[in-house]
């Protein structure tokens, strides 16, 4: 089989610092942070409601750790989806720093694991409060960003990364969070991280719905190949849609009219995805991240009417 030609552009040392700066922004992908940071703010949202206070360089802490971690999971999942491969010049997304020649995969790599120490050096700290599950946690995210692109059996190549999204972007991040914040684990939390992990798996799952041709040529059999398109968008639709009960029924002490303000956004997000296919879901990808932040922040809302 013949190999799969790569994207070539300028070496990036003849680039101008300021354009340098711009593509290092740009291979972080700093418009996928809201996946990273909303379930941390829910986590803060439901804590200061039922404790009154909140640990504020512990909050911090926490965001900045989370972030971290997704830019260096966005990071190394450019420099390894390159050298597998899958970033050709028929990529429908935004471009990639390897890909595109900015920075070479090694360069990548290197930001990469600078960034992952700096959340773990982070965590350390965090660990101080939180104790050995906050370590666990900790040492699982950053693991799992790695093992999200790399290994014998990348968790981004199967089946299974909506489920790692759930996990990991919705019940783990908040319960998390909540857990450092009050020292305890409620059932609360695990709902709210539930409900906000269904968005983001939304996401993941309109990315490989929007790749779906140049996946399966790479290899890749992600939850959409087995659906089938028509299928997945009506899982979209679900994923979308469900938080709303699940928020409303989960025994949170929550005002739940909020929450039906964002019933309409998830209609509009879903008749758009019947409609649009190809590069113009590069823009829906968004709003559907910006829907989980405006779930969260409609959380919070109904948290503080019912306080």
């Amino acid at each position: 089989m013949e190999s799969t030609p790569r994207i070539s552009a300028p070496a990036s040392g003849a680039s101008p610092p300021r354009e340098r700066l711009r593509r290092w922004i740009e291979a972080a992908r700093p418009r996928t942070l809201p996946l990273a940071l909303s379930p941390v703010l829910a986590g803060l949202f439901l804590a200061v409601a039922q404790n009154g206070r909140l640990a504020f360089f512990t909050a911090l802490a926490t965001l900045l750790a989370a972030a971290g971690i997704q830019i260096g999971t966005n990071l190394h999942n450019d420099a390894a989806d390159f050298e597998r491969g899958t970033d050709t010049a028929d990529r429908l997304g935004p471009p990639r720093a390897a890909a595109q020649g900015w920075f070479s995969a090694a360069q990548v790599k290197r930001a990469a694991h600078l960034v992952f120490l700096t959340s773990f050096l982070l965590g350390l700290l965090l660990v101080v409060r939180g104790g050995w599950p906050i370590l666990v946690l900790g040492v699982a995210a950053i693991a799992s960003g790695y093992a999200y692109t790399s290994g014998p059996k990348p968790i981004a190549y199967g089946p299974y990364g909506e489920l790692f999204v759930l996990l990991f972007f919705g019940i783990a991040a908040v319960g998390g969070t909540y857990y450092l914040q009050t020292l305890t684990l409620s059932g609360q939390a695990i709902v709210l991280g539930l409900a906000l992990g269904l968005p983001a798996a939304a996401v993941l799952l309109l990315n490989n719905y929007r790749d779906f041709d140049t996946d399966r040529i790479a290899g890749r059999r992600t939850l959409c190949h087995l659906l089938g398109r028509p299928n997945a968008r009506l899982v979209y639709a679900l994923l979308l849609l469900s938080p709303v009960p699940v928020l409303l029924v989960g025994g949170l002490p929550v005002r739940g009219w909020p929450l039906l303000l964002a019933l309409p956004l998830a209609l509009l997000l879903i008749r758009q995805l019947w409609r649009r296919e190809g590069r113009a879901l590069n823009r829906l990808l968004a709003r559907t991240g910006q829907y989980q932040l405006v779930l969260t922040f409609l959380v919070g809302l109904g948290l503080l009417l019912r306080a």
